[in-house]
């Protein structure tokens, strides 16, 4: 995908939850610029990839296979610091898009239906 499609979906997920008062973390919003300037009080939120992900599954169509979510909150069960064993991620999927089968060993996850989008 260019950066362009990149960034629209962007804008359009943070409307998205904007409609529907779901609060993103202030992380959400930062710049690369700012995630450069910022140390080891936010090495959680990059050891466990917390944030924006876009993925087409390695498909070239997103829009057919796909994903765009924002991860809250993931546990690392190699980090014994950090052995939490669950996920917590907002995701968007458009109207006819699939998501392939997947699971995970060591991780829980909820999905939670908030909203439908209409985009």
């Amino acid at each position: 995908m260019k950066r362009s499609e990149i960034n629209a979906l962007l804008r359009e997920a943070v409307r998205f939850f904007e409609a529907h008062q779901f609060h993103l973390p202030p992380f959400a919003f930062w710049t690369p610029q700012e995630w450069r300037q910022k140390g080891p009080e936010v090495d959680e939120i990059r050891r466990n990839r917390l944030g924006w992900d876009i993925t087409d599954f390695g498909s070239g169509d997103f829009h057919r296979v796909g994903l765009l979510l924002f991860t809250l909150r993931n546990g690392n069960v190699h980090d014994p610091q950090n052995k939490k064993p669950y996920a917590e991620k907002v995701m968007i999927v458009e109207e006819g898009q699939v998501t392939p089968w997947h699971y995970h060993r060591s991780k829980i996850e909820d999905i939670i239906v908030r909203a439908e989008a209409s985009w």
